[in-house]
């Protein structure tokens, strides 16, 4: 049997906390490269034919794995590059010698003196405790965006039944497109330039 294809990707905390949550099924990415130069030149085409095989993150029935801020206390970790120790064969005897913790839980690495947390980029993909399959692939524009996918890509709805960007608070708004809006500025998009985006979505697996 041949074995699922993985790859890594980038979430933040409040977006990790929405997946473990069940609020997150789904995340939009720009195009890049050349894929976004065929799709400016052949758009129809691209979007019903060759989103599927170009995406970067993947193909329906392919896996993602979660890269996100962490920690672990074991010595031989600490002195990376992050890979893990030589007597460490396997996930459950590396969780078993080094204890790994997670900034999106809320909790402190365990250090004695200044708690420094490993940047997600630099996450192995044995310290990985969120495993994700793609359910679906697609190509479009940004604004295109419905209320139903806004709410899945993982916006927060408080006690209110207010929508904002993600649990860390911030402006509020009577739909989740709105919130959507905002938390991709957070990250540096350009919401009003309407990029291509790939859509991504996706659900929890085993790891």
């Amino acid at each position: 049997m041949t074995d699922i294809k993985e790859r890594p990707i980038l979430f933040s905390a409040p977006m990790v906390r929405a997946i473990l949550d069940g609020r997150k099924t789904v995340t939009r990415r720009p195009v890049k490269g050349s894929a976004l130069k065929w799709l400016e030149e052949f758009a129809p085409e691209f979007v019903a034919l060759s989103a599927n095989e170009l995406c970067p993150f993947g193909q329906i029935g392919e896996r993602l794995w979660v890269r996100e801020t962490w920690y672990c206390d074991h010595f031989e970790v600490q002195k990376g590059p992050y890979l893990q120790p030589a007597d460490m064969h396997d996930l459950d005897q590396s969780r078993e010698d080094g204890e790994l913790v997670y900034a999106a839980d809320g909790l402190a690495p365990y250090e004695q003196e200044q708690p420094t947390w490993k940047p997600s980029i630099h996450m192995p993909r044995w310290a990985c405790r969120i495993l994700l399959e793609i359910t679906d692939v697609r190509v479009e524009r940004l604004q295109e965006i419905t209320y139903e996918q806004a709410a899945a890509e993982g916006v927060h709805r408080g006690p209110l039944r207010e929508w904002c960007a993600s649990d860390e608070g911030g402006a509020c708004h009577k739909y989740p497109i709105p919130a959507f809006r905002d938390l991709w500025q957070s990250t540096g998009g350009d919401w009003y330039a309407n990029p291509w985006v790939w859509v991504v979505e996706f659900k929890r697996v085993t790891p």
